[in-house]
């Protein structure tokens, strides 16, 4: 198996997603938002109009685009079973509506050789019906194994490192054992989160099914949301991060925010003393 650095540039046809009231109550509901927002969780609550959390472009469009809006199709051969997601960043560029269809289009753009591993790296680009820009991410994936095919090594070194000091803000969410169950409801079914007979729980690599990483990622911009923009999405920008190590369902997670002035800030997430997001900021107005 080896992969193709020449598929870098790949651009994957456009295609159209949509989504409902109840798909944005129901991303909030997986991540424990209650009656302290009606904002997210109601959409009939008197003096109450609805918002979509701004983490909520991780799960919009999940399997509604064909094999050819996928710009990884051209990237060769690799055990899928050795794929983790590494990083994710979103960029707001109009505050999301709780309903709306889009159209996406995503391109390949890096693959990078870290000899024993591979990194890729996809964009994506959403616009509105009325064809203006909507959200745009970034996301890169980690392939063991998956190296040695001759490409740029990449970047390296410390990124969005947090000071020293101690956090201007640390806010803790604690998850559920069933967590996994409610989250994958929004559209990724892999059994690594809910299977206990899992190849990878019976081969010891985790002592039970994991929590989908972006709905670490999810928890993690609600900290962010209530403790820099008083709790309202429209202030809501961006938000990047790496993920760090595995999180499991039931675990809390403390998200602690050092300031950095002109409406940016660094965030890392922990559970306990081990990080599980890092190299993390976020923009907001």
């Amino acid at each position: 198996m080896a992969l193709n650095p020449a598929a870098v540039g790949s651009v994957g046809e456009p295609y159209q997603i949509s989504w409902t009231s109840t798909d944005s109550l129901l991303y909030a509901v997986s991540l424990n938002v209650s009656s302290d927002q009606l904002q997210y969780v109601t959409e009939n609550s008197t003096g109450v109009t609805q918002k979509a959390l701004p983490t909520m472009p991780v799960v919009l469009g999940y399997g509604q685009g064909g094999a050819n809006s996928n710009p990884m199709r051209n990237v060769g051969e690799f055990n899928f079973a050795n794929l983790v997601h590494a990083s994710q960043a979103i960029t707001l560029h109009q505050p999301l509506p709780v309903e709306g269809t889009a159209t996406v289009q995503s391109k390949l753009v890096a693959m990078y050789d870290k000899v024993k591993a591979a990194v890729i790296v996809t964009e994506a680009e959403a616009t509105d019906a009325a064809g203006k820009p909507l959200y745009s991410t970034r996301s890169s994936v980690f392939i063991r194994d998956a190296g040695g095919f001759g490409g740029e090594r990449g970047p390296s070194g410390a990124v969005n490192e947090p000071p020293a000091s101690a956090p201007d803000h640390e806010v803790t969410f604690q998850t559920t054992a069933d967590q996994a169950l409610l989250y994958r409801l929004n559209g990724d079914r892999n059994p690594l989160h809910s299977d206990p007979n899992h190849p990878a729980v019976a081969a010891g690599v985790f002592p039970r099914p994991i929590l989908h990483g972006l709905c670490t990622y999810g928890f993690t911009g609600r900290g962010l949301l209530n403790a820099l923009c008083g709790g309202d999405a429209d202030r809501f920008k961006h938000i990047e991060g790496r993920f760090a190590s595995p999180v499991f369902p039931g675990d809390a997670l403390t998200v602690k925010i050092w300031n950095s002035g002109a409406g940016e800030a660094l965030f890392e997430t922990f559970v306990g003393d081990r990080k599980v997001i890092d190299q993390g900021l976020v923009r907001f107005s």
